[in-house]
């Protein structure tokens, strides 16, 4: 499988880019300035492209932008993305002195992902941090992945298990992304409480 990680010189993306490689896979590190694609794909011994191309050119596609331009980055991608399975892994979140709080939109942001393009969209890796995919032992956390389409998400299900030693889950509807993505600001929160870095393991599953 062919994956091209759109935002993949950021540090979510660069983490997630490196441990799919590591794991195997064929890796596309995209972003919106090819040297810059080219240069930190370097780093991690895979070929960098824009995010155009990228997408272009594979079987499956890690949106890893920021929540405040995946939106944006979705719609400007749609011709390219085509039919390609895609997975949203950002959380739209408020930050005050009060906490992190959820977005307030009904949808999740996958969903109106999802409303702008012809692809299948999954979503998943919320509880994920870039600092422990970028470890040099991948985290010993669950990850969760939802969607409605059942092939991508078997694909979103195999790209999960390759980032930690914990165990990929299948999360339900798209629908639940709502629930994953507002899960964040509980992460975020307790890890500035604690300072830590939070992770999830579900119990009582077989």
């Amino acid at each position: 499988m062919r994956v091209a990680v759109v935002g993949g010189t950021g540090p979510f993306g660069k983490a997630i880019a490196g441990r799919l490689h590591q794991s195997g896979l064929e890796v596309i590190l995209g972003s919106r300035d090819a040297e810059r694609a080219a240069a930190t794909a370097l780093e991690i011994d895979c070929v960098g492209e824009t995010n155009g191309e990228a997408s272009q050119d594979a079987d499956f596609i890690v949106l890893a932008v920021n929540a405040e331009a995946a939106l944006q980055t979705a719609r400007g991608l749609r011709g390219q993305i085509a039919q390609t399975p895609v997975l949203s892994v950002a959380s739209e979140l408020r930050f005050s002195k009060a906490g992190v709080f959820p977005a307030t939109d009904a949808l999740s942001l996958a969903e109106r992902i999802q409303a702008e393009l012809d692809a299948p969209v999954v979503a998943g890796l919320h509880s994920l941090a870039a600092a422990g995919l970028a470890a040099d032992e991948p985290p010993d956390e669950d990850a969760f992945v939802c969607g409605n389409d059942p092939d991508a998400k078997a694909l979103g299900l195999d790209v999960a298990g390759r980032l930690t030693t914990g165990r990929a889950l299948d999360a339900g509807p798209l629908a639940s992304a709502r629930a994953l993505e507002g899960f964040t600001a509980v992460l975020v929160n307790m890890n500035r409480r604690y300072k830590g870095h939070a992770g999830i393991r579900v119990t009582g599953l077989p």
